[in-house]
């Protein structure tokens, strides 16, 4: 290994920005091409789980171990090394995709409660899989550009529009075959499993190569961050102990940057309960009859994902980006609204009024995300950055549980539990 002095000052001469934006944008969809999946191919276990609410159940066991691996994670952060976290996290997903397939295969494609318990410690996997890497590469890039941490949020969004794209497509291609949804459901989780195997080399090979990401890592270890320590000696570098300059008497703790941030953070917390109050269980439980038939869920969690996606990019509109913190609380809280509107648009609106609400909330969705991870890191150092990323992402899993708990309410009040 060479050991490499770490320089301050602009990025300079240092390139690969693009690239840098592109692999951020794969990892982000990597981060959420497995729990989309599920979400996608609902439709296929509510036909061998007809009794269990599978979109309402298997969210909510998700959520307990994000939420509990994250809380974790986020309070030793600073003794975790990334690489080895993020690496593990791809690694997990993997795996995990790769049962589901061997759990059908084993059970021929047969309902009861055995495989219904073996699906749900499976989904349990998947939200540590996902506290690893969303924590992890928020943390990280949040110690870089916002422009990163903008490609990686409409990567996550893009997962969604891709795996539901993806699905109209098997369920159309393998409608009219025997056994066909079946069929389509195990092409579909094949496919997402060979893009997280992807994902693991692109982390582990590609993204540390690249100048600019070297760029920022230097500099964040020159300021004191120890998680990027791996990362720099794969391609290389080493940080010497008298180059890691960051005083930690300097540093604000957890609970003081809590304190600096806690609009952020509970703004982000909201945004999610609200969202996932309603996407997916209300919209593939409690929307009733309509012309598409089968295909209506489908296409409303269709609309939802493209319209996240879309409000991911539209923060790099200038006029449109909301950094008033002030007026992105606001927006947050406006959203309730939503709740109320969707009820009444399911008992007396059509499929039309439906589909735009479902946009709308995807919209606002994304956009807010976006808006309140990118203006968070700004000015606080390394070691400081990465320790609010994780906690933005744990604020962010919280709303994520409080909003799948809260979604069981639509049926219990329906008196359909």
């Amino acid at each position: 290994m060479t050991t490499t002095t770490v320089e301050s000052g602009a990025p300079g001469r240092t390139g690969g920005k693009y690239r840098a934006l592109a692999v951020c944008w794969f990892l982000g969809l990597g981060s959420l091409v497995c729990w989309n999946s599920m979400l996608t191919i609902a439709d296929y276990y509510y036909q061998i789980f007809p009794h269990y609410h599978p979109s309402r159940v298997l969210t909510l066991v998700y959520q307990p171990f994000a939420v509990g691996t994250i809380a974790i994670l986020a309070y030793n952060e600073s003794k975790i090394d990334t690489r080895r976290r993020n690496i593990r996290g791809y690694s997990l997903f993997f795996l995990s995709t790769v049962l589901l397939i061997v759990l059908d295969l084993v059970t021929s494609g047969k309902g009861g409660i055995g495989p219904y318990i073996a699906l749900c410690v499976i989904v349990g996997s998947f939200g540590i899989a996902d506290a690893f890497v969303q924590g992890g590469m928020v943390g990280d890039l949040s110690l870089m550009c916002p422009e990163f941490i903008q490609s990686f949020m409409a990567g996550l969004a893009a997962s969604g529009a891709l795996t539901s794209g993806l699905r109209l497509v098997t369920k159309a291609a393998f409608e009219d075959l025997h056994d066909g949804l079946r069929k389509g459901t195990m092409l579909f989780l094949a496919i997402s499993a060979a893009f997280e195997f992807f994902c693991v080399i692109l982390y582990a090979i590609v993204f540390p190569k690249i100048p600019l990401v070297k760029y920022y890592r230097k500099k964040a270890a020159s300021e004191g961050s120890k998680t990027v320590s791996s990362d720099l000696a794969a391609v290389g570098i080493e940080i010497q102990s008298d180059l890691e300059v960051g005083d930690k008497a300097e540093l604000l703790s957890k609970k003081q940057l809590f304190l600096k941030n806690k609009d952020y953070l509970i703004g982000v917390f909201l945004i999610y309960v609200v969202t996932l109050s309603i996407f997916p269980g209300f919209l593939y439980e409690n929307t009733g009859e309509h012309q598409l038939g089968s295909w209506y869920p489908l296409v409303l969690i269709a609309m939802y994902n493209v319209w996240d996606l879309i409000g991911r990019y539209v923060p790099l509109i200038n006029w449109v980006k909301l950094e008033s913190r002030k007026g992105l609380l606001i927006a947050i809280l406006s959203r309730f609204l939503l709740i109320p509107a969707f009820y009444f648009t399911a008992k007396y609106g059509d499929q039309g009024w439906m589909i735009f609400l479902t946009s709308f909330l995807g919209l606002t969705n994304g956009h807010l995300t976006v808006c309140v991870f990118t203006a968070a890191p700004k000015g606080y150092k390394a070691p400081e950055q990465n320790a609010l990323g994780n906690l933005l992402v744990m604020f962010l899993l919280g709303g994520i549980f409080a909003g799948v708990s809260l979604d069981w309410l639509w049926i219990i009040g329906n008196g359909s539990f």
